[in-house]
């Protein structure tokens, strides 16, 4: 648990326009009693078979600071509630205020395949240079990334978000949320296929990840893919400013220059927008070389330094 409250419930009243009478600090985020953290905040989210009103009183006695809820639960005290109209709307509210309370490099990551490793690799890289947070394991849907954003800390310094989808138009809505400097599609494939009519179809979906940047923004494509022009088009029609490419291709801004397989690691030497650089994977496959050509990118893009990347 961090020592500084991630949400006060002062704060908790004025994002939620409502009255809590009770003073009390959260220090996490929860939508699941089972793994509820002393302090969390726990949302009690429904579904068709699920109404998480029926844990809220076991998420109190766990020791979560309070519940945000659409009703009053009997047995808990009531000054520990937060009572709303909608608990998934809240929590997509709460998301939004996670966001608009920070004014940092904010990184959006998607792609068929590779998101949640490249995620991963640049939580690692940026952590070793500042304040890092990034959404856990493969939380990129319409409650994965609204939790993500309202964990994110006031005091972070940079922000890494996954966005997923199975149908044209999610991440669109995903990444109005996110609002990102920097985003990222690792490739396009023929993933999801019973939902689209062929590849450019899903290029096209991969594509609303440029939809809303902050700011000018910057798009990191990888130039291997055969979409990479198509994305490309995209990202210029949605106004992004730059447009960093990686890869192999001799076009590439950053690109692997040779590459080696030894028995724990791949070595690799890149051209990172006009500078050499070697540096070791620890995970053999191209697969894993191509996804850390795109974190060398937004590493450099978002003003990191690339010597602390870990890849050094």
């Amino acid at each position: 648990m961090s020592l500084l409250p991630l949400w006060t419930s002062q704060e908790l009243e004025a994002v939620f326009n409502t009255e809590i009478k009770a003073r009390w600090n959260s220090y996490g985020v929860s939508i699941d009693s089972r793994s509820l953290e002393k302090g969390d905040l726990f949302f009690a989210l429904s579904g068709e078979n699920f109404d998480g009103h029926a844990y809220v009183k076991t998420a109190l006695d766990s020791g979560a600071a309070g519940a945000v809820v659409s009703k009053k639960v009997d047995g808990v005290d009531p000054d520990k509630l937060v009572i709303v109209k909608d608990v998934k709307e809240a929590l997509i509210t709460l998301g939004k205020a996670g966001r608009a309370r920070v004014d940092v490099p904010i990184i959006a990551v998607t792609g068929s395949v590779g998101k949640t490793a490249t995620k991963e690799a640049l939580k690692a890289a940026l952590s070793r240079y500042k304040k890092t947070h990034a959404s856990v394991l493969s939380y990129n849907n319409d409650v994965g990334v609204p939790l993500s954003l309202a964990r994110m800390p006031y005091d972070v310094e940079y922000g890494i978000f996954e966005l997923g989808m199975n149908h044209s138009g999610e991440i669109e809505e995903l990444v109005k949320l996110v609002r990102p400097d920097v985003s990222i599609i690792t490739t396009v494939e023929l993933a999801h296929s019973e939902f689209f009519e062929n590849v450019e179809e899903i290029a096209d979906a991969k594509a609303e990840i440029f939809t809303t940047m902050n700011g000018d923004g910057t798009a990191i494509i990888n130039h291997d893919n055969p979409h990479y022009e198509r994305l490309k088009l995209r990202a210029e029609q949605a106004g992004v400013k730059k447009i960093i490419s990686f890869g192999s291709n001799d076009d590439a801004d950053v690109r692997v220059v040779r590459h080696y397989f030894h028995d724990a690691c791949s070595c690799v030497i890149a051209d990172i927008m006009g500078r050499m650089m070697s540096y070791k994977v620890g995970m053999l496959g191209y697969h894993w070389v191509m996804n850390s050509m795109a974190v060398l990118a937004a590493v450099d893009a978002v003003g990191a330094d690339l010597g602390l990347s870990g890849l050094g």
